[in-house]
């Protein structure tokens, strides 16, 4: 079955662009739409969102303009819900996409929030999209390319969480291991987005200061500083001051670690070629045993 959408014609919003975004990303990539106020077009659509003065999720209908609705959402967390509902969304990342995204757009289409004149916000940005549109066909264009804006955006959402999701599992092992070898840096194989991960897992009280890493391309190692808090620029503990703002043979002439490459001025990272010369560079500052 493909499904057959119906929303309101003339210029679109937030909510109705990422409805349709949120069907095509979860539901039915191949989801059609039509855009129309007529009631006997939208009574034939299989799902209707932001149009029709109904709200019954057991039908599809998604609208929340009418005085019967006193509730907080637009028709994206509508659909949203719904999906998440009905299965077709993990609700974990349907948390995901309420917290980074959709709440928004339920504030700022129901008045409780407005974007900031000169700061691009994602309702801004879809009705950037609309300014173009002289009829509606060109509206139907424009919102379908807000629509794949949407998606993209959508898209990258999921992969974000899917990231962070297998991070705690890396990163939990990590300080578990960390742990037990009673040194306070963490190991990692390859890069992983650990600072969500490592603060959501108690990474505040625990006794790791530095994680250690390889360059995406191989090229190098990282030893870099873990903050006290997310969010914060500084650290638990700051690599040495001598080593500030130093690279290459300046560097390599204070450690005395060959392969030194870089130690930022605010001593919350530094590079070496091999992970030998980031391990030596850990044992100097007691941070690894052996």
């Amino acid at each position: 079955m493909t499904w057959h959408c119906a929303t309101h014609s003339g210029p679109f919003h937030a909510d109705d662009v990422l409805a349709m975004a949120l069907v095509r990303s979860f539901l039915d990539a191949d989801a059609t739409v039509e855009r129309t106020r007529d009631p006997a077009r939208l009574a034939e659509a299989d799902m209707v969102f932001d149009v029709g003065a109904v709200f019954d999720p057991s039908t599809h209908r998604f609208d929340h303009h009418q005085a019967a609705y006193e509730g907080p959402l637009s028709s994206a967390g509508m659909v949203l819900a719904w999906l998440r509902d009905a299965g077709h969304l993990d609700a974990a990342l349907a948390q995901h996409l309420d917290d980074g995204l959709v709440s928004y757009v339920d504030d700022v289409d129901n008045g409780r929030r407005a974007p900031v004149a000169g700061l691009p916000c994602f309702a801004s940005m879809v009705d950037a999209f609309n300014q173009p549109a002289d009829s509606e066909a060109e509206y139907l264009a424009a919102f379908e390319q807000a629509v794949a804006m949407a998606a993209g955006v959508v898209a990258g959402m999921a992969a974000e969480h899917a990231s962070i999701q297998h991070a705690l599992t890396v990163v939990a092992a990590a300080m578990k291991e960390a742990d037990a070898e009673g040194r306070r840096t963490l190991f990692f194989d390859r890069y992983v987005r650990w600072k969500p991960a490592y603060f959501a897992l108690g990474g505040v009280e625990h006794d790791s200061a530095f994680v250690l890493f390889p360059a995406s391309d191989g090229s190098s190692w990282r030893v870099v500083a873990i903050p006290p808090e997310e969010g914060s620029f500084d650290q638990k503990v700051s690599l040495p001051s001598e080593w500030a703002g130093l690279t290459d043979g300046e560097l390599e002439a204070v450690t005395g670690i060959p392969g030194s490459i870089f130690c930022h001025k605010n001593r919350f990272i530094a590079v070496f070629a091999t992970r030998d010369g980031a391990l030596a560079a850990l044992r100097h500052m007691g941070m690894v045993r052996g």
